[in-house]
């Protein structure tokens, strides 16, 4: 059996039989599950919990599979997160179609359960092969690149950018980012769709609401962890966190080494300076 205890399948599925199915099949696999009916939560879960891989049915009501993939591909949280396709049809059109909005996979419903666990294995062991790749090309650059001669690290201080017409949304940040908050209830306390407001945020900053939430609590992250003795699961609950890995795991992504190897090389440490 599969050992991938650590890794988290959102399957996006509006029969509740064929989505029971998967999510009995995966857990009994020892993967953490994440459901979704429709793609309209399918995205907001993906949002949320930042899945390891996404199981995803094209014909959907309200909301097909392609639409679901087009915009998880827009956002940087969730635009490389591994996407497997589950479709009765499997023409060329369709095929194509969904590999060029940019699918990693695609089954043909029914599909045995060794099928997807298979597809799933593949696409998890390419994602590692990925970073791991990545990895060893970004040291690679960086040992040929001069040494600068300031610090090019994200400081402790963070402050949104000056935009007027943002104010209420980066004051909403502000006040409620050690909450778990997510692009939804952003845009609900500001009154717009989670489309519109992931367009207008993105036109004007550059980055989703998502990545700027994500920045906000990265921020107060290195400041706890350089200011303070609090344990990384503390740190994760107080900045919103369901759990520790899921901290560690945005650290990570965000300042290129673990939130305690971060710890050990920025916290000031008192030098003892000797008995009175």
């Amino acid at each position: 059996m599969m050992q991938q205890s650590a890794k988290k399948i959102l399957v996006i599925e509006d029969n509740a039989i064929t989505r029971n199915l998967f999510l009995d099949s995966l857990e009994a696999e020892g993967f953490d599950t994440i459901a979704a009916h429709n793609g309209a939560t399918g995205i907001q879960q993906a949002q949320e919990h930042s899945p390891d891989l996404i199981i995803c049915d094209i014909m959907m009501p309200d909301m097909d599979g392609y639409a679901v993939l087009a915009a998880l591909r827009i956002e940087p949280i969730t635009a490389i997160i591994p996407f497997i396709f589950l479709t009765g049809s499997n023409t060329t059109e369709d095929v194509r179609k969904g590999m060029e909005l940019g699918a990693d996979d695609y089954l043909t419903k029914p599909c045995t359960v060794e099928q997807l666990l298979r597809a799933i294995a593949t696409r998890l062991e390419k994602q590692n092969q990925l970073r791991y790749w990545c990895a060893i090309n970004s040291h690679q650059m960086s040992a040929s690149l001069p040494t600068p001669k300031t610090s090019t690290e994200e400081p402790l201080e963070f402050s949104f950018p000056s935009i007027p017409q943002l104010k209420e949304v980066f004051d909403y940040i502000e006040a409620h980012y050690q909450e778990g908050i997510t692009l939804c209830d952003v845009a609900q306390a500001v009154g717009y769709s989670s489309a519109y407001l992931t367009n207008r945020v993105a036109k004007k900053t550059g980055d989703t609401v998502n990545t700027w939430i994500v920045k906000r609590r990265m921020a107060e992250a290195r400041n706890l962890l350089q200011n303070s003795d609090q344990s990384i699961e503390q740190i994760a609950t107080n900045l919103g966190y369901q759990n520790a890995c899921h901290f560690s795991r945005q650290f990570r992504q965000h300042n290129d080494i673990p939130p305690q190897s971060w710890r050990k090389k920025h916290q000031f440490i008192p030098q003892n300076v000797g008995a009175v």
